[in-house]
């Protein structure tokens, strides 16, 4: 009896294991877009999604309420390539949740973004990810933006 206990202990160990590794790939093809993004390198961008992927903004009209607004991503490339060298931009990632079933993951990231150093809003990130060839690509990302009820 205790050695199937143990041999169901193992495995069990095993699979959170690969859980936790599939996780931090995740959150590594996360990275490497926000390393893309702050470098200003359209490459390397690409290189964390999939050739049809959707952007989407949640906003506020000028009475109030929300909306969802879809960007082009060809567009999103050439604006984040074309700030200006003098404009200082940073999103810092304050979180992930992380959820992987098989070659689907979620992640949810907590977020603030400065520009020259100034605070100017923050949100959440959802990245839909899908795992293509050994690697995680995006494969949707939706984010809100607020300037209050940051931490």
């Amino acid at each position: 009896m205790k050695q199937i206990l143990s041999l169901c202990l193992f495995l069990l160990s095993i699979n959170i294991c690969a859980q936790d590794a599939e996780k931090y790939a995740v959150q590594k093809t996360i990275e490497a877009f926000f390393e893309g993004f702050h470098l200003q390198d359209s490459v390397a961008i690409k290189e964390t999604v999939v050739k049809e992927v959707i952007l989407q903004t949640l906003s506020k009209d000028s009475l109030g309420k929300h909306y969802v607004r879809t960007e082009d991503f060809s567009k999103f490339i050439k604006n984040i390539v074309s700030i200006s060298e003098t404009t200082k931009f940073q999103e810092t990632i304050k979180s992930y949740s992380i959820q992987v079933d098989g070659p689907m993951a979620n992640a949810w990231t907590a977020y603030e973004f400065h520009v020259n150093d100034k605070f100017s809003h923050c949100g959440v990130n959802s990245f839909q990810l899908v795992k293509q060839e050994d690697a995680w690509k995006i494969i949707y990302l939706i984010d809100t933006r607020r300037k209050e009820g940051c931490e």
